[in-house]
């Protein structure tokens, strides 16, 4: 059993191809907890066991791989660098307590870094950065450095210095703190002698660390002046603090293939990294709704959270981080969001898709726990003593949608169950059965998560299903006054059918549902046929004239009309409304409305003038520009939601995914008379 102290939770972030997973598969290596090293290509690393992960080489959800390393434990956490799979991301944030933003010496400051650094700036989150491949043809280990330094400042703070040939490739690195070197010769760690043209270099980068160290105390800081050095000790104390005040973000490097640095990686992540009693600060709903700063405590009452499902064939398990106390097997907690008492099943440690049951989870570890079927991620479990709510993960809102239906007719059902469990797993995508155009519509990310959960629902569902454009849910209203007859008669052996109404139509200003008015003189149509007459027009609103889309901004009046002793009813009535609305639509000048939508670009600034152009192609119209805090600028437009079906996409292509937006319905609108023949062609297509 490890205590807090002895714990380290930390997530990997960076772009996708960065190394994230190479860099996992070689620290496992490196401590023995895996005896040959996977590769991606292969399909064989510990960290992506999922078979879509394997079938398209990256990695889709966050992977658990515990390391023991010199009496500690460290809890590496392998996210995706796709920005379809981000949920999964968040989810990692919320357990870890610091991160390592992995960059690659071949590609230096990309996107998704970007990203990342911003996770960790909103979180406070303590950091290092790690350029990977830098053994690889065309890597430029300085190149990269100097990017970092120049964006960041110079809180990047190296504590690695490369070794390099004059093809400017990696061979060795230097432990600046300790001024020594090594190389890797068949996966085994070697020191060698310092090269001579490296001392100076040394010197410069461990008189820089001393620097940083006396800015963290001020007797450190006398000390510095007076030209005293420091102790081993008192360095790591400093950069420890300036790593957890956020004042330092070292820099390390090395290789995920042949293991280079993996070693003095993990010396530093238990030398300077927090421990969870050091690490995020929570903020917790009480019962009775008031907030308080959640304290992780070994010493408290148990209490966990909970940050990934994971639902396949094998069974659910629900992975928590253990916040407060020690939770066993046979523990009973309250789930605050729901106030049920849960008994726990088994626990277990992770490893990648290998499971271990464990008797007990000490405070700051992350386990998971079995068959838990009420429990959902971001719940929190707590003592019926202390009841207390973490907030839930802050999933960004999906912006990319399409419609999903079985390929085989009668599978509907099958495909709702089988996206509700996989959304047990995903929450950040969300299921809508969209009762007006009758489709089930699936929202996320991008085209790549949607198509994964499709894969998904194949392998582990066994059901055939297919992505097809949302439809657009139009309106349609009349701009023109008509009056019209309705007149419904049906002679049968005994008695008929007769109803007979005159009805005037007008169209109306912002007004959804119909407005039913009588305005009938001398009981032409008695009173009580008024409901019929009503609910006949109430049906047909159902249907417009153009493209069969509802009918809004309506006013419907009876006027008059006849009735017949014995043969008038209800029905009568009733079908007389209804032909009457259609004798009168066609003569009403009906027309098309469209839904628009208000939509927040927020790109860099570099990006504006395309982000203008593809607008003004969808038939958006401007409404201002603002800067923000980041210094990106946050474009308003109003644009009609059909034309905003790929926009997802289109933005990431446009802006090499820097860019981000929001759209939110505001109201309908006339469709210009151009674009209506197709909307009605199309529409009455589906009908065939």
């Amino acid at each position: 059993m490890y205590t807090a102290n002895a714990i380290r939770n930390i997530c990997l972030l960076g772009h996708s191809g960065s190394g994230k997973t190479a860099l996992a598969e070689s620290l496992l290596y490196m401590t023995g907890a895996i005896d040959r090293m996977g590769k991606n290509a292969d399909g064989n690393t510990v960290c992506d066991f999922d078979p879509e992960e394997i079938r398209r080489n990256i990695s889709i959800s966050t992977a658990v791989v515990p390391l023991e390393y010199k009496n500690t434990k460290i809890n590496l956490l392998d996210t995706p660098g796709g920005f379809d799979f981000s949920g999964a991301v968040v989810e990692a944030l919320r357990a870890a307590d610091a991160a390592i933003l992995v960059c690659s010496a071949k590609d230096g400051i990309t996107v998704g870094f970007e990203k990342a650094w911003k996770y960790c700036e909103e979180r406070n989150m303590p950091r290092f950065v790690y350029i990977s491949k830098t053994d690889e043809d065309h890597s430029d280990y300085n190149a990269t450095f100097e990017a970092l330094r120049a964006k960041y400042g110079n809180k990047i703070a190296p504590v690695v210095v490369p070794i390099w040939d004059s093809s400017k490739k990696v061979t060795g690195i230097i432990d600046v703190l300790n001024k020594r070197a090594y190389e890797m010769q068949n996966l085994k760690r070697v020191e060698i002698q310092v090269p001579d043209d490296k001392v100076s270099v040394i010197e410069e980068f461990n008189d820089a660390l001393k620097e940083s160290v006396a800015e963290t105390d001020e007797a450190l800081m006398d000390r510095f002046f007076e030209g005293d050095d420091f102790t081993y000790a008192e360095m790591i104390k400093g950069l420890h603090q300036g790593v957890s005040e956020l004042s330092l973000f070292p820099v390390l490097c090395g290789s995920g293939v042949n293991c280079l640095g993996s070693l003095m990686l993990m010396d530093h992540i238990i030398d300077l990294l927090p421990n969870p009693v050091e690490g995020n600060y929570h903020k917790a709903t009480l019962a009775d709704g008031t907030t308080e700063e959640f304290v992780v405590s070994p010493g408290g009452v148990p209490a966990a959270f909970v940050w990934k499902t994971v639902s396949d064939q094998y069974g659910k398990y629900s992975f928590i981080k253990v916040l407060s106390g020690e939770i066993t097997s046979d523990t009973t907690l309250v789930n605050a969001r729901t106030g049920e008492t849960e008994k726990l099943g088994r626990l277990y440690t992770m490893c990648g898709k290998k499971n271990t049951e464990v008797k007990m989870l000490s405070c700051g570890d992350i386990g998971a726990i079995g068959k838990m079927d009420k429990v959902k991620t971001g719940d929190t479990l707590c003592d019926p003593r202390k009841v207390v709510s973490l907030k839930g993960i802050p999933y960004a809102a999906p912006c990319y949608s399409m419609a999903i239906a079985p390929k085989t007719k009668g599978q509907e059902e099958k495909v709702g169950a089988g996206l509700n469990r996989l959304n047990e797993e995903d929450p950040s995508f969300t299921l809508v059965n969209n009762a007006e155009t009758h489709q089930l519509v699936l929202s996320g990310a991008g085209d790549q998560q949607l198509d994964v959960l499709v894969a998904k629902l194949k392998s582990r569902f066994g059901v055939d299903a297919v992505l097809l454009p949302a439809k657009v849910a139009y309106r349609e209203k009349i701009k023109k006054t008509v009056e019209a007859h309705g007149r419904h008669k049906k002679q049968t052996g005994g008695s008929g059918q007769f109803g007979d109404v005159w009805v005037r139509f007008e169209p109306q200003e912002e007004q959804d549902d119909l407005i039913f008015d009588v305005a009938v003189v001398g009981g032409a149509v008695p009173k009580n046929f008024n409901p019929a007459v009503e609910k006949g027009l109430q049906e047909a609103v159902m249907k417009g004239p153009l493209a069969g889309y509802p009918m809004v901004n309506l006013k419907a009046t009876l006027y008059d009309g006849s009735y017949h002793p014995v043969d008038s009813n209800e029905m009568a009535f009733k079908l007389a409304a209804i032909l009457s609305y259609k004798e009168a639509m066609p003569n009403a000048m009906p027309t098309l409305l469209e839904p628009v939508g208000a939509l927040a670009v927020t790109v860099p600034e570099a990006y504006v003038g395309d982000v203008m152009g593809d607008l003004s192609k969808r038939r958006g119209r401007p409404m201002g520009m603002t800067p923000d805090a980041d210094g990106n600028t946050v474009v308003e437009a109003e644009v009609p939601m059909a034309e905003m079906g790929t926009y997802a996409i289109d933005l990431r292509a446009m802006t090499q995914a820097r860019g981000s937006f929001t759209l939110s319905f505001v109201r309908y609108e006339e469709v210009p008379k151009a674009a209506q023949a197709k909307i009605i062609e199309d529409a009455k297509n589906d009908e065939d």
